[in-house]
């Protein structure tokens, strides 16, 4: 059975990989939190992983490839949350539901975002992926306000136009505020909740 047995090797060798590469990203997020992206290393993302620096330039070519592979997989998490933030009938159910996942995402993945923000401009892989993640959140807040009774639409005044100021201030907003604490993300959604209903014209 040499034709089965190869198989079952592959998988085997694809399945060592997929934790390989999950433990690398998993040490380089670590990283991220406590050196920063201009101090850690290959290095330290390899020993971290428990792999020689050669093993890991199998999986990627230099730390940003390896960044932005973790950019890649958090942003997943995102569209993932965003996709259900339109979906509440309910405006205010549907905003407050959106501020509480915001909060547990940058909880969760605070310095991974905070990085992908400062490559987005210099890094074009980054830029894409976020710069979709933010058309996705854009959409989601649109349907919201839309729900809500604002006009549909481009200008000024109208759904469309209001999203996207709206994700540009949460995300500065919670940019800033998960440098500080946890107590400053909640003070961020609260502020950030109270903006985005009185857009909708549920706060008078």
């Amino acid at each position: 059975m040499p034709g089965h047995h190869s198989a079952r090797s592959r998988r085997t060798t694809e399945r060592k990989g997929d934790v390989r590469e999950r433990a690398i990203l998993d040490t380089c997020e670590a990283l991220l939190a406590h050196k920063g992206y201009d101090a850690m290393t290959v290095g330290d993302i390899a020993q971290g992983a428990g792999i020689t620096r050669g093993a890991l330039y199998f999986y990627f070519g230099s730390k940003q490839e390896v960044v932005t592979a973790l950019v890649a997989r958090t942003v997943e998490h995102l569209w993932e949350r965003s996709r259900v933030t339109a979906q509440t009938d309910e405006p205010r159910q549907a905003i407050a539901a959106a501020m509480q996942r915001t909060v547990e995402l940058w909880n969760e993945h605070g310095p991974v975002m905070r990085t992908a923000i400062a490559l987005s401009l210099t890094v074009p892989e980054i830029g894409e992926l976020w710069k979709h993640t933010a058309d996705l959140f854009i959409a989601a807040i649109t349907a919201v306000l839309e729900h809500a009774g604002i006009q549909a639409g481009a200008a000024p005044d109208q759904a469309s136009a209001m999203a996207r100021a709206l994700c540009w201030m949460i995300e500065r907003t919670f940019y800033h505020a998960s440098q500080e604490s946890r107590e400053k993300l909640q003070e961020a959604s609260a502020t950030c909740e109270h903006i985005w209903l009185t857009c909708a014209g549920l706060i008078t």
